[in-house]
């Protein structure tokens, strides 16, 4: 089993590491959160007193942050303090120029990186059936597809530096135009019948407005749902599918 540095203890990244030491794995865990320290520490990891103090002896470092430059600010502090040929991976869903600019880094110092955000939200987290798209050269991959696999179902090696996060971005854009797709269907149906064609009589079109502007609505609505998946799915359950 490795000894894995785990920095980045929120919605998703707390379970990830949770199920690394479930799978026998000895992390050492740091976030700047006091409760999602605590939290990391009744999972069983060892909490670091700082992000590089929790790298320091590591055979993979992950991080789970919020934004590009957070993981630069961060891979800036720790991949130094690393041990040449050892391997850092990122999960955050970040920008591709920033992951490039992190693989340049680890590079720099002689380390191996992988950029490998995921997808799955806070289900896929605890129940370890993430999918991770991961972007780096095939030995970095190869290091890190065992790890990956203990928080996740699918590992998918899209490319080199950059294409995981690359492969993100092409699922998140299907994933919200899909719903729109579905529901603007009919009206390009109704659009030409209407206006091009001219075959609907005058009293069916009132109708017919109003069933445009619900199938429209229905279809933004379904593509936010997919924007903000996660926020919105725990906001029905606490407001609106709790038992009465």
């Amino acid at each position: 089993m490795a000894s894995i540095a785990f920095i980045g203890l929120g919605n998703m990244g707390g379970p990830m590491a949770a199920n690394l030491v479930k799978a026998g794995h000895k992390v050492a865990a740091f976030d700047l959160v006091e409760t999602s320290r605590n939290q990391a520490k009744a999972d069983g990891a060892s909490i670091a007193d700082s992000a590089a103090g929790s790298a320091k002896g590591a055979d993979v470092v992950i991080t789970m942050l919020p934004a590009g430059k957070h993981v630069i600010s961060v891979w800036t502090d720790v991949v130094p303090s690393m041990t040449k040929g050892t391997l850092i991976i990122d999960c955050s869903t970040i920008d591709v120029e920033s992951a490039k600019q992190a693989h340049a880094l680890a590079a720099k110092h002689g380390i191996a990186s992988v950029d490998a955000p995921v997808s799955g939200g806070t289900g896929g987290a605890k129940g370890a059936t993430l999918t991770f798209m991961c972007g780096g050269e095939d030995k970095a991959f190869g290091a890190a597809k065992p790890v990956l696999e203990n928080m996740g179902k699918k590992i998918v090696h899209c490319g080199g530096a950059g294409a995981g996060q690359a492969a993100k971005i092409c699922k998140f854009l299907g994933d919200i135009s899909y719903p729109l797709y579905i529901t603007h269907y009919p009206l390009i149906y109704i659009y030409t019948a209407w206006v091009v064609d001219n075959k609907i009589p005058l009293g069916v079109k009132g109708l017919l407005v109003g069933l445009l502007v619900v199938l429209a609505g229905i279809g933004l609505a379904f593509a936010c749902l997919k924007l903000y998946d996660e926020p919105v799915r725990e906001w029905l359950k606490k407001k609106v599918l709790v038992k009465r």
